[in-house]
């Protein structure tokens, strides 16, 4: 105890500890029957952080070309020492971390958080989350096993039906006509420079943002109290509960990564036929079956691109949510959200059963 005193002494004396630990002290967060969906932000922020730090391990022996990818990760797997767990941790912590994330959001949809003066706040959210299935997307095709190989062919080919620039996007996507090398690299730059860059700002706004606009409470706990809400410090109190969700999903993270490991697969073969049941993951499941389901045209139009375009409409009305939510930018209960958000659940979750099932 002396020794740890005497080192935050030693530190405080240049870099002013207290007056951060007197800054977080005063910080309070709400209490109430909803106060659980708050640690779902700090769960996705450890993950990603776990994604970081697994992600510059496998750098070191990661090599990304088409000659050389998938022995790398077969060497990271079968010659490295714990090489195996790293590269499990890191891509169940990718699927925790999307999972995470998008609790986070519907718990703030459904809480009405994103109302003033906290449109910035939900905007950069969500734009952090749109870069977290960036993230899912580009770090699939990295191990060039067959699997990636061929979903990549078919994500690709399904951003390629975007009317006007969807060629152009494909086309930037894959580095040519066809998935190759070139795709490999692009999605490589991506995955570990182009992405974890923007995210990084995002996230340093969404956080300063937090800490500066406190953490918003619901509309009808707002509205039905009559005594001080109830709340809680943030620090140390609301921190250290933190942690401990933080280790509750490291234990499941370890238990995950350590009895269902993830297999690499087979090389990728550009020359062989696709494989049976080719799917995207779970997180793009609802929107690829979605696609399945609709016929080859509706009036005027492919089916295919109606999807791609009702889908894009749908997520950029659900990101400007609190710009045209005029009711609870004033404090008022708006049930179409309500019913809004339940039914973008239940169809998500539908269309991810169907998927599998089908």
């Amino acid at each position: 105890m002396k020794l740890t005193k005497k080192l935050y002494n030693w530190v405080n004396e240049r870099v002013q500890l207290d007056d951060l630990v007197k800054f977080m002290g005063k910080k309070y967060v709400p209490i109430h029957s909803h106060s659980v969906w708050y640690y779902f932000g700090g769960v996705s922020l450890f993950l990603f952080i776990i994604q970081v730090v697994t992600g510059i391990l496998l750098l070191l022996y990661y090599k990304g070309s088409e000659d050389l990818a998938f022995e790398s990760i077969h060497f990271i797997m079968s010659k490295v020492q714990f090489g195996w767990l790293i590269r499990s941790v890191h891509s169940w912590a990718a699927n925790l971390f999307v999972f995470a994330a998008f609790i986070h959001m519907f718990s703030v949809y459904f809480t009405k958080a994103y109302r003033k003066p906290r449109e910035i706040t939900w905007v950069t959210g969500m734009l952090m989350l749109f870069l977290a299935l960036g993230f899912g997307f580009s770090g699939y095709l990295l191990p060039w096993n067959e699997l990636a190989f061929f979903a990549t062919k078919v994500g690709t080919d399904i951003a390629g039906a975007v009317p006007v620039i969807g060629d152009a996007v494909m086309l930037f996507l894959r580095g040519g006509e066809n998935v190759t090398g070139a795709t490999l690299s692009r999605f490589f730059g991506l995955h570990v420079a182009v992405f974890p860059g923007i995210f990084t700002v995002l996230l340093f706004v969404h956080l300063l943002l937090v800490q500066r606009q406190g953490m918003s409470e619901p509309l009808g706990i707002e509205k039905s109290q009559v005594a001080p809400p109830k709340t809680m410090p943030f620090f140390p109190n609301f921190l250290l509960r933190d942690v401990l969700f933080w280790l509750i999903v490291l234990n499941i993270l370890a238990i995950l990564a350590v009895f269902f490991p993830w297999e690499l697969g087979k090389k990728a073969d550009a020359f062989a036929s696709a494989p049976e049941g080719i799917r995207p993951e779970w997180y793009f499941m609802f929107m690829f079956q979605t696609l399945k389901m609709l016929p080859a045209h509706l009036w005027i139009i492919e089916g295919e691109v109606f999807g791609i375009l009702m889908f894009g409409l749908a997520g950029l009305l659900w990101m400007l949510v609190p710009f045209w939510d005029r009711k609870s930018s004033q404090g008022l209960e708006n049930k179409f959200i309500n019913y809004a958000g339940i039914f973008a659940v239940a169809y998500i979750l539908f269309c991810t059963i169907l998927g599998y099932l089908v």
